[in-house]
């Protein structure tokens, strides 16, 4: 083992998912390796064994390396990575509690693009699988600030392309099938000779992986054991830099997908799924789904797959989702609970068996089969519904908003904005608050606003100022929030919501039905004033 002297890197402060920073600055002197051992010493390596693998995006394997060399010298005894050093974040989650091993690390940096100068990250996930908690990511931030070594053992790489066990400085190192166990869990829960017999059928689908980690997962499952047509998984060889995709799952990024979708002979049924397969895009032949009416849709008719077919122990979604869930659970008779954004607050509420199925705005959901949101799952799962119900996605939705209305929807992105304009913005909405009720806009009138605060049911930690809200008497209703996602400025994230009861009214186009809720909420924040723009970069 060598000990190499360092010094505090003030400025390493993880996220709710992980740290995140250009990959440059990751690969500068001891960048890495100062977080790592951050992680070692807050989480403790000693006799520990832990999972690791991450989304192939350049610098992915020089990582690995170094990671499991710092881990051998911290004293763990065993490794399990993925070959290659390639594991969805889903997979990563299900081989930490399969295994029960004390954790996992992660390198990923989710839907953002990868390349030599693009973004990496590295989160560690808790041995329940799920993301660790503020109170450990702070830990790990406090501890970058005042470390002054870090230990590593100097060795030779470990042959990460051949599966089997092996042995680094006296730890135990297993390379495994990244796809194979997650494939088997897959298949436990739902039914894949229906799912099969739909595809013999003629049924069509196009999935596209955005040269990302769900490609060689997608077609081990689509096609090689569900049987779809060869060349149904298009983009489904990760590479370095994602092909120069951004792999993020919406319509703006996933645009040939949605042409595709929308144009002549369309497939049935496509998706995407992102960088780390955590995300999902899911859209039938002319009709998009949105992430929080696929949420309902999912929560409705999870019981036609047998993986849930004893029913829901309750559903659970981010507070800027949209309250379609809301209605479902109603129905169902089971609680429904409203987070703030990030997947570690579901994972409490998944522990203790208070939620089955979970999900955010951001093209997550997920259940708790593992402790991630799980893009792959969410597929299947729609694909496990389509072939028991015999209708297409539009007939589906068309159903569902008959039943309980819909909740028109849409989140309007600002990208890179400068972080001090953004913080600006949100300090004088915040400042504002109290005055807004009564105030009256485009038809509109306030009837409450806050800044949304969490009392956690399960452990009681409180968790403030999570995103301005804004409620009008009618139901529609403004979220603002900040997120920490990017790499570069702030991202404004706007969230637009307007329900219509039905019957009428429930064909319309969604920025449409929003025109008079987004003109309030650009009045109601100055977002011109403050950061100069008027049009958002990604609506979805």
């Amino acid at each position: 083992m060598t000990t190499i002297s360092t010094q505090p890197i003030a400025g390493q402060k993880p996220g709710t998912s992980g740290l995140r920073k250009k990959t440059p600055v990751f690969m500068g002197p001891h960048y890495l390796e100062n977080f790592v051992q951050a992680i070692f010493d807050v989480i403790g390596a000693k006799g520990k064994t832990f999972v690791l693998g991450g989304d192939g995006r350049y610098f992915n394997d020089r990582a690995a390396q170094v990671i499991l060399r710092m881990a051998a010298a911290n004293g763990a005894v065993r490794v399990i990575i993925g070959q290659g050093a390639i594991l969805s974040t889903p997979a990563a989650s299900h081989l930490i509690r399969l295994n029960n091993t004390d954790g996992g690390i992660i390198m990923s940096a989710s839907h953002n693009p990868g390349g030599p100068n693009e973004d990496f990250g590295v989160k560690f996930n808790m041995s329940n699988g799920g993301p660790a908690p503020e109170g450990v990511t702070e830990a790990m931030y406090k501890r970058t600030t005042e470390i002054f070594e870090y230990h590593i053992v100097e060795s030779q790489d470990v042959d990460l392309s051949v599966i089997g066990r092996s042995q680094l400085a006296g730890m135990i190192v297993d390379v495994v099938d990244p796809v194979a166990d997650y494939a088997t869990l897959m298949e436990s829960l739902f039914d894949f000779s229906a799912i099969a017999a739909m595809f013999k059928g003629g049924f069509r689908m196009r999935m596209d992986s955005m040269c990302a980690v769900t490609g060689p997962y997608a077609v081990e499952i689509l096609e090689k054991r569900l049987g779809a047509a060869a060349g149904t998984c298009i983009n489904a060889t990760p590479l370095p830099d994602f092909g120069g995709m951004h792999p993020d799952p919406n319509p703006t990024w996933a645009k040939a997908l949605m042409d595709e979708m929308f144009g002549d002979n369309a497939p049935d049924f496509g998706a995407a799924s992102d960088g780390d397969g955590d995300r999902n895009m899911v859209v039938g032949a002319g009709a998009y789904v949105s992430p929080s009416d696929s949420l309902a849709v999912l929560a409705a008719n999870a019981h036609l797959a047998p993986g849930y077919k004893a029913g829901l122990k309750g559903v659970a979604r981010s507070m800027p989702t949209s309250a379609a869930a809301d209605r479902v659970a109603a129905s169902l008779g089971i609680a429904c609970y409203e987070t703030p954004t990030g997947w570690k607050f579901f994972g409490n509420l998944l522990d203790a068996g208070r939620a089955t199925i979970c999900g955010e705005e951001s093209f997550g959901t997920g259940s708790d089969h593992v402790r991630e949101k799980d893009g792959l799952w969410a597929i299947l799962l729609w694909l496990n519904i389509l072939a028991v119900r015999k209708q297409s996605v539009a007939a589906i939705l068309a159903e569902h908003w008959g039943k309980f209305g819909r909740n028109y929807y849409s989140r309007h992105d600002f990208e890179a904005i400068a972080s001090d304009k953004a913080d600006a913005m949100m300090a004088a909405l915040r400042g504002s608050l109290t005055s807004l009720p009564g105030t009256q806009l485009e038809g509109l009138t306030v009837q409450a606003a806050d800044d949304f605060a969490y009392t956690d049911p399960v452990d009681g930690s409180v968790s403030k100022a999570q995103g301005v809200r804004i409620l009008f008497e009618d139901g529609s209703r403004i979220v603002l929030r900040l997120s920490g996602t990017g790499t570069e400025g702030a991202t404004l994230r706007l969230y637009l919501e307007r329900y219509a009861a039905g019957p009428d009214g429930l064909d319309l186009d969604p920025q449409d039905a929003l025109a008079p809720v987004i003109r309030a909420a650009h009045a109601l924040a100055k977002i011109e004033s403050f950061t100069g723009r008027v049009t958002p970069d990604v609506i979805t």
